[in-house]
Protein backbone atom coordinates (compact mmCIF):
# COMPACT_ATOMS: atom_id res chain seq x y z
CA UNK A 1 0.00 0.00 0.00
CA UNK A 2 1.34 3.32 -0.57
CA UNK A 3 1.28 6.28 1.58
CA UNK A 4 -0.33 8.94 -0.23
CA UNK A 5 -0.04 12.78 0.09
CA UNK A 6 -1.56 15.61 -1.87
CA UNK A 7 -0.18 15.31 -5.06
CA UNK A 8 -1.15 11.26 -5.24
CA UNK A 9 -4.04 10.56 -7.19
CA UNK A 10 -4.92 7.42 -5.40
CA UNK A 11 -7.31 7.69 -2.35
CA UNK A 12 -7.86 4.62 -0.53
CA UNK A 13 -11.65 3.22 0.58
CA UNK A 14 -11.30 3.08 4.24
CA UNK A 15 -12.41 -0.37 3.89
CA UNK A 16 -8.80 -1.26 2.25
CA UNK A 17 -7.00 1.68 4.23
CA UNK A 18 -4.82 0.11 6.64
CA UNK A 19 -3.48 2.73 7.91
CA UNK A 20 -6.68 4.93 8.28
CA UNK A 21 -8.35 2.18 10.38
CA UNK A 22 -5.19 1.87 13.13
CA UNK A 23 -5.02 5.36 13.73
CA UNK A 24 -9.15 5.24 14.16
CA UNK A 25 -8.92 2.68 16.59
CA UNK A 26 -5.93 4.03 18.31
CA UNK A 27 -7.71 7.76 18.31
CA UNK A 28 -10.52 6.26 19.83
CA UNK A 29 -8.63 4.38 22.95
CA UNK A 30 -6.51 7.50 24.11
CA UNK A 31 -10.02 8.88 23.62
CA UNK A 32 -11.61 7.11 26.42
CA UNK A 33 -8.15 6.78 28.07
CA UNK A 34 -8.18 10.30 28.34
CA UNK A 35 -12.12 10.94 29.67
CA UNK A 36 -11.37 8.34 32.23
CA UNK A 37 -8.36 9.44 33.65
CA UNK A 38 -9.29 13.39 33.49
CA UNK A 39 -9.66 14.33 37.10
CA UNK A 40 -12.33 17.42 35.60
CA UNK A 41 -14.86 16.30 33.38
CA UNK A 42 -16.25 19.68 33.05
CA UNK A 43 -12.96 20.70 31.31
CA UNK A 44 -12.92 17.55 29.53
CA UNK A 45 -15.79 18.44 28.24
CA UNK A 46 -15.09 21.67 27.17
CA UNK A 47 -12.08 20.60 25.46
CA UNK A 48 -13.82 18.37 23.47
CA UNK A 49 -16.25 19.88 21.81
CA UNK A 50 -14.15 20.80 18.71
CA UNK A 51 -12.41 17.66 18.78
CA UNK A 52 -15.83 15.92 18.40
CA UNK A 53 -16.90 18.42 15.88
CA UNK A 54 -13.73 17.94 13.79
CA UNK A 55 -14.08 14.06 14.12
CA UNK A 56 -17.10 14.30 12.80
CA UNK A 57 -16.73 16.42 9.68
CA UNK A 58 -13.94 14.18 8.96
CA UNK A 59 -16.67 11.18 8.76
CA UNK A 60 -19.30 12.67 7.00
CA UNK A 61 -17.75 14.59 4.74
CA UNK A 62 -15.32 11.15 3.84
CA UNK A 63 -17.82 9.88 1.01
CA UNK A 64 -17.05 13.14 -1.13
CA UNK A 65 -13.91 13.72 -0.72
CA UNK A 66 -10.99 11.85 0.89
CA UNK A 67 -7.77 13.28 2.96
CA UNK A 68 -4.33 11.65 1.90
CA UNK A 69 -2.94 9.34 3.92
CA UNK A 70 -0.24 12.29 4.92
CA UNK A 71 -3.34 14.71 5.93
CA UNK A 72 -4.86 12.33 8.00
CA UNK A 73 -1.84 11.39 9.62
CA UNK A 74 -1.22 14.96 10.82
CA UNK A 75 -5.09 14.97 11.81
CA UNK A 76 -4.10 11.90 14.17
CA UNK A 77 -0.87 13.08 15.29
CA UNK A 78 -2.73 17.23 16.15
CA UNK A 79 -5.38 15.64 17.84
CA UNK A 80 -3.88 13.30 19.90
CA UNK A 81 -2.04 16.59 21.22
CA UNK A 82 -4.99 17.94 21.84
CA UNK A 83 -6.59 15.65 23.75
CA UNK A 84 -3.98 15.06 26.06
CA UNK A 85 -3.58 18.65 27.22
CA UNK A 86 -7.79 18.45 27.43
CA UNK A 87 -7.47 15.54 30.22
CA UNK A 88 -5.81 17.32 32.26
CA UNK A 89 -5.82 21.14 31.37
CA UNK A 90 -3.49 22.59 29.16
CA UNK A 91 -1.69 24.69 31.98
CA UNK A 92 -1.32 21.16 34.18
CA UNK A 93 0.04 19.73 31.36
CA UNK A 94 2.23 17.02 32.84
CA UNK A 95 4.50 17.16 29.97
CA UNK A 96 4.67 21.09 29.82
CA UNK A 97 5.86 20.85 33.50
CA UNK A 98 8.37 18.62 32.34
CA UNK A 99 9.49 21.00 29.70
CA UNK A 100 8.86 24.03 31.69
CA UNK A 101 11.72 22.25 34.64
CA UNK A 102 14.16 21.04 32.26
CA UNK A 103 14.62 23.59 30.06
CA UNK A 104 14.12 26.27 32.80
CA UNK A 105 11.56 28.20 31.60
CA UNK A 106 8.60 29.98 33.81
CA UNK A 107 5.42 28.61 32.93
CA UNK A 108 3.64 25.70 31.63
CA UNK A 109 4.10 25.92 27.33
CA UNK A 110 1.96 22.82 26.86
CA UNK A 111 -0.54 24.65 24.93
CA UNK A 112 2.11 27.07 22.91
CA UNK A 113 3.18 23.76 21.93
CA UNK A 114 -0.57 22.73 20.69
CA UNK A 115 -1.14 26.32 19.08
CA UNK A 116 1.85 25.40 17.12
CA UNK A 117 1.19 22.42 15.70
CA UNK A 118 -2.07 23.65 14.92
CA UNK A 119 -0.80 25.69 12.05
CA UNK A 120 2.30 23.00 11.46
CA UNK A 121 0.06 20.14 11.01
CA UNK A 122 -3.16 21.15 10.05
CA UNK A 123 -1.81 23.91 7.16
CA UNK A 124 -1.03 20.83 4.77
CA UNK A 125 -4.51 18.91 4.75
CA UNK A 126 -6.16 22.28 3.87
CA UNK A 127 -3.73 22.75 0.77
CA UNK A 128 -4.64 19.02 0.01
CA UNK A 129 -8.67 19.74 0.77
CA UNK A 130 -7.87 22.96 -2.08
CA UNK A 131 -6.07 21.14 -4.41
CA UNK A 132 -7.81 18.11 -4.75
CA UNK A 133 -11.31 19.65 -4.17
CA UNK A 134 -11.56 22.81 -5.84
CA UNK A 135 -8.00 22.62 -8.35
CA UNK A 136 -6.94 26.00 -7.43
CA UNK A 137 -3.65 27.22 -8.91
CA UNK A 138 -0.83 26.19 -6.91
CA UNK A 139 0.15 29.49 -5.48
CA UNK A 140 -3.14 29.93 -3.81
CA UNK A 141 -2.89 26.33 -1.94
CA UNK A 142 0.09 27.21 -0.56
CA UNK A 143 -0.74 30.62 0.73
CA UNK A 144 -4.07 29.81 1.85
CA UNK A 145 -3.84 27.75 4.38
CA UNK A 146 -1.56 30.35 6.35
CA UNK A 147 -4.15 33.23 5.92
CA UNK A 148 -6.87 30.77 6.93
CA UNK A 149 -4.61 29.21 9.71
CA UNK A 150 -4.60 32.95 11.25
CA UNK A 151 -7.77 33.78 10.82
CA UNK A 152 -9.28 30.55 12.48
CA UNK A 153 -6.38 30.68 15.06
CA UNK A 154 -8.10 34.64 15.86
CA UNK A 155 -11.65 33.42 16.07
CA UNK A 156 -10.37 30.45 18.34
CA UNK A 157 -9.13 32.72 20.63
CA UNK A 158 -12.70 34.88 20.91
CA UNK A 159 -14.80 31.68 20.49
CA UNK A 160 -12.44 30.31 23.44
CA UNK A 161 -13.10 33.55 26.01
CA UNK A 162 -16.90 33.50 25.07
CA UNK A 163 -17.37 29.98 26.05
CA UNK A 164 -15.46 30.36 29.22
CA UNK A 165 -16.53 33.75 29.84
CA UNK A 166 -20.41 33.40 28.95
CA UNK A 167 -20.96 29.22 29.71
CA UNK A 168 -18.09 28.38 32.41
CA UNK A 169 -16.76 31.34 34.14
CA UNK A 170 -15.85 29.14 37.32
CA UNK A 171 -13.82 26.71 34.93
CA UNK A 172 -12.43 30.17 32.96
CA UNK A 173 -8.83 30.36 33.89
CA UNK A 174 -8.07 26.90 33.44
CA UNK A 175 -9.93 26.15 30.16
CA UNK A 176 -7.93 29.86 29.01
CA UNK A 177 -4.49 28.55 30.26
CA UNK A 178 -3.31 31.80 30.05
CA UNK A 179 -1.11 31.65 33.28
CA UNK A 180 -1.11 35.27 33.84
CA UNK A 181 0.47 36.25 30.61
CA UNK A 182 -1.90 39.21 29.28
CA UNK A 183 -0.30 38.38 25.73
CA UNK A 184 -1.33 34.77 25.74
CA UNK A 185 -3.85 35.16 23.02
CA UNK A 186 -1.74 37.51 20.70
CA UNK A 187 1.20 34.32 21.89
CA UNK A 188 -0.99 31.57 20.48
CA UNK A 189 -1.87 33.52 17.46
CA UNK A 190 1.80 33.98 16.33
CA UNK A 191 2.59 30.27 17.32
CA UNK A 192 -0.36 29.17 14.69
CA UNK A 193 1.01 31.64 11.97
CA UNK A 194 4.40 30.58 12.39
CA UNK A 195 3.82 26.64 12.08
CA UNK A 196 1.74 27.04 9.12
CA UNK A 197 4.60 29.36 7.69
CA UNK A 198 6.85 27.03 8.37
CA UNK A 199 4.57 23.94 7.44
CA UNK A 200 4.55 24.96 3.87
CA UNK A 201 8.09 25.96 3.51
CA UNK A 202 9.11 22.61 4.54
CA UNK A 203 6.63 20.42 2.50
CA UNK A 204 7.10 23.02 -0.77
CA UNK A 205 10.95 22.06 -0.45
CA UNK A 206 10.33 18.72 0.10
CA UNK A 207 8.38 18.56 -2.86
CA UNK A 208 10.75 20.59 -5.28
CA UNK A 209 13.54 18.13 -3.85
CA UNK A 210 11.94 14.85 -5.19
CA UNK A 211 10.82 16.51 -8.22
CA UNK A 212 14.82 17.03 -8.42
Amino acid sequence: MSFTTASSAERVPFGRNALLRVQLVLFLIAWAATFIGTTDRTNWFTENTLTALLIGGLCISYRKFRFSDLSYTLFFIYILLHIYGAMYTYAENPLGYWIRDTLGQERNHYDRIVHFSFGFMLAYPMRDYFKNWFGWPNWVCWVLPVEITMSFSAAYELIEWAVADVFFPAEGAAYLGSQGDVWDAQKDMGLAFSGAVLAMLLFSTAKRSLRR
